[in-house]
């Protein structure tokens, strides 16, 4: 691989502009912009969910999540370019089934919480959908591959499941919304 970053600044951002990778330049309050960075955002979550103790196939996940992602933002950096396809979106809804299998149906909802990497995981969640929402707006505009669509929102869905599998394998509780506390 080459060098790509032999000089991390560039001064070239200084007059609230940044560049994409075909080029162009766009503000930096730019729609495409937020959700890049709102999905750097998701990405470092995620890395610091891998800093804890997670059974193998788990971590596996996670990192292919964040490549995935990585992903995304490649996408959103050359406009019309594509690298998420529905064979990813189809990984995400595998992973969520098999790990949904081992739990008790859901019959209250939750409050995010419990063990340490639930709480990573339900706060990853909470960015996933800001992202969502913001790649939604994006497209309103913009194009955006509908397939990334997807895999975002089966991203936090998988994320929310992963989030009670992990409480289970810790041997903490979910905990339960309570209506009139």
């Amino acid at each position: 691989m080459a060098n790509r970053l032999t000089k991390i600044y560039t001064r070239t951002g200084d007059q609230g502009k940044t560049g994409l990778a075909d080029g162009s330049r766009v503000d930096k309050f730019h729609a495409r912009i937020e959700s890049l960075g709102n999905i750097d955002e998701l990405n470092s979550i995620i890395g610091i969910l891998l800093t804890e103790k997670l059974p193998s196939d788990k971590k596996a996940i996670l990192e292919r999540i964040q490549h995935d992602l990585f992903d995304i933002g490649g996408e959103l950096s050359i406009p019309n370019h594509t690298k998420i396809d529905d064979k990813k979106v189809d990984f995400l809804e595998n992973s969520l089934d098999d790990m949904n299998n081992e739990l008790q149906p859901l019959k209250e909802f939750i409050l995010p919480g419990g063990s340490k990497t639930s709480s990573y995981c339900h706060l990853a969640r909470t960015v996933c959908r800001r992202v969502e929402r913001d790649l939604f707006k994006l497209a309103q505009t913009d194009k955006v591959n509908e397939a990334s669509l997807k895999y975002i929102n089966r991203l936090s869905d998988t994320l929310f499941v992963l989030a009670r599998f992990l409480n289970k394998i810790n041997q903490f509780n979910d905990i339960f919304w309570k209506k009139d506390i």
